[in-house]
């Protein structure tokens, strides 16, 4: 173990300490300017054993939101988890760079009085999650899946497939402005 990595587990101590009413965890890893935000005495953040956070993630949890990360879980560099409602991670799932997983919406056309639209986001065991993915609200994503670098998630990914987004090239010629 180096250095980073014993910064990390004590970085992780000190959270849990700051937020002794509010997570549960064993040990967990959390390094350089990466952080947990929790805004509600409501708020919930299960952490399970040998969980490590890298780099600039940030974890932002309000409301009466519950945020369960199992045992082994990897969430890389500059990945952003925002819980309000609740959020679910099984254990051993790998998750790349620049990962956005939101299990909620704002609430821009005003259907509610609510500012939010809740969801869940329920990610299966052993799943690996691809760099540059965004995980919106009320998706579930089973076991050993595999989501591809760039996709955009929303519903349900079966357990034990690769999914991934289609992207073609396509060209739309337009006049130009000086003609």
């Amino acid at each position: 173990m180096n250095l980073s990595q014993v910064i990390g587990y004590l970085r992780g101590g000190i959270n849990k300490l700051i937020y002794a009413r509010n997570i549960r965890s064993s040990i967990f890893a959390l390094q350089a300017n990466s952080r947990i935000e929790i805004f509600s005495r409501h708020a919930k953040v299960v952490i399970g054993k040998f969980v490590f956070i890298r780099k600039n993630a940030s974890i932002r949890v309000d409301f009466t939101g519950e945020l369960h990360i199992e045992d082994k879980v990897f969430i890389n560099d500059n990945c952003n988890i925002n819980c309000v409602n609740k959020i679910f991670i099984g254990e051993h799932t790998k998750i790349a760079p620049n990962v956005s997983i939101n299990d909620h919406d704002h609430n821009y056309k005003g259907e509610t009085d609510q500012h939010l639209i809740k969801g869940e986001v329920i990610i299966g065991r052993n799943v690996w999650i691809g760099s540059n993915v965004v995980i919106l609200r009320d998706t579930y994503i089973g076991d050993n899946a595999v989501i591809a670098a760039g996709s955009v998630v929303k519903g349900h990914v079966p357990a034990s497939t690769l999914f991934l987004n289609k992207r073609e090239r396509s060209f739309i010629p337009y006049a130009a402005a000086n003609q």
